[in-house]
């Protein structure tokens, strides 16, 4: 068995460029398996040929960056670029071309578990702001002022986030925002945490692709909301609400966010509120842009 383990080692050495392009699920190890070159035929077993690879580079302080590969992807890539899918060096390329444009995490030891959702999260994310600032791009100009559509929406989102971290009570902020029907619903997450002067420390990727979110639902009139949860060091958690109307955000009552946060969205279900958590009406955003106001 150790043989086969060092070879397979090798066949998997020969695809890295410093950066390793991964098979996170079932479905995708199995589409790579049409490759005859693809020597592997169980993907958990060849889950811990990476993780036995990464903690082997990392132990000779060989840095390592790990990629989501994606079959679907990779055979465009290669048709593309007229190589061969059933060979290494192509996905040796490809491997290369993640690393420099695709989604990446650099391995520091962690156990490949918890890697590889953190890893797709990351990839979701990625198309996601793809995707909106791609349909933003896409709204034109104004009829009548000339005005690209896109970016201003961009502009009042962008206000809007900042005037909702401004007034929100101390604390670390979870924000979530769902737009429905814009032509999918599409949902992003924001996790604003307090530094120790109290100013709110973004991520900068994950701002951009909420903001972009917030802004496609405004400049859609897409139906949606947007939840904001509060955790201090002491006191219950809070949870204020907003629904997107118009182009603005129309602040939810403490009933109707109770109501959003325990019923269940697929179901129609009550779910039980959890303890220590109030339901609350957000604090005034003093919004200047009328909702009906389209700049």
């Amino acid at each position: 068995m150790a043989h086969t383990d060092q070879t397979m080692r090798r066949v998997l050495r020969r695809e890295i460029a410093g950066t390793i392009g991964v098979l996170t699920d079932e479905h995708d190890f199995r589409a790579m398996r049409r490759y005859r070159s693809f020597t592997f035929d169980d993907h958990a077993a060849y889950l811990q040929q990476v993780e036995a690879l990464l903690r082997a580079r990392a132990s000779q302080g060989t840095h390592t960056t790990i990629a989501l590969f994606d079959p679907e992807e990779y055979a465009q890539f290669c048709s593309a670029a007229g190589l061969d899918p059933d060979a290494h060096a192509s996905r040796t390329r490809f491997t290369a071309e993640l690393a420099a444009n695709g989604p990446t995490l650099p391995y520091e030891g962690q156990a490949l578990a918890d890697l590889l959702p953190v890893l797709v999260d990351e990839a979701v994310r990625q198309a996601t702001w793809e995707y909106t600032t791609g349909l933003l791009a896409r709204l034109g100009s104004c009829a009548t002022c000339g005005e690209d559509l896109g970016r201003a929406a961009f502009t009042r989102a962008k206000r809007l986030v900042l005037r909702i971290l401004e007034t929100a009570p101390p604390g670390n902020r979870h924000l979530v925002c769902s737009v429905s029907g814009a032509p999918e619903t599409l949902a992003a997450v924001l996790h604003a945490d307090e530094d120790i002067d109290g100013t709110p420390h973004l991520d900068e990727a994950e701002a951009l692709e909420f903001t972009s979110v917030l802004a496609l639902g405004l400049a859609t009139h897409s139906p949606g909301g947007l939840v904001m949860r509060i955790s201090a060091p002491s006191g219950p958690d809070r949870v204020h609400g907003w629904r997107l109307r118009g182009y603005g955000l129309e602040p939810l009552t403490a009933g109707e966010v109770f109501d959003a946060y325990c019923t269940d969205m697929d179901t129609g279900d009550l779910i039980s509120p959890e303890s220590n958590v109030d339901y609350c009406a957000p604090p005034d955003l003093g919004d200047e842009n009328p909702p009906g106001h389209h700049h």
